[in-house]
């Protein structure tokens, strides 16, 4: 087994704008993601907004400093995750690929493979 981290991102203008049958979509295929990957999710969480963000970074000084957001250049912010353990890659991007954010213009869905330290 393998586990991957799956990144729900999306415009968080628009995430804030969607109408009721949006979200009852979203809800609904996230629902059917649970019943479909059951003990697969090892760790799962919707995120609050990038305003509410705060990225550490080196100051000037260099030591850690604490700043609002996360600056980021692109437009889509991670809204939401999933980590889980699964057979391989095929059987992650089809758990993910049921995501309604999979199908929204205005969303996406990452999936990227967990690097497992435990051998070391």
């Amino acid at each position: 087994m393998s586990q991957f981290i799956i990144l729900i991102q999306g415009d968080a203008n628009r995430w804030k704008t969607m109408s009721a049958q949006e979200r009852d979509e979203i809800d609904t295929a996230h629902r059917e993601f649970w019943q479909k990957a059951g003990d697969a999710v090892v760790a799962s969480g919707e995120l609050q907004g990038p305003e509410t963000a705060v990225t550490v970074r080196r100051g000037d000084d260099g030591q850690p400093v604490a700043v609002d957001g996360p600056f980021t250049e692109a437009k889509e912010v991670v809204g939401g995750f999933y980590v889980i353990d699964v057979a391989d890659r095929e059987a992650a991007v089809a758990l993910a690929a049921g995501l309604a954010e999979a199908r929204h213009d205005h969303s996406g869905v990452q999936v990227q493979p967990l690097v497992d330290h435990s051998a070391g």
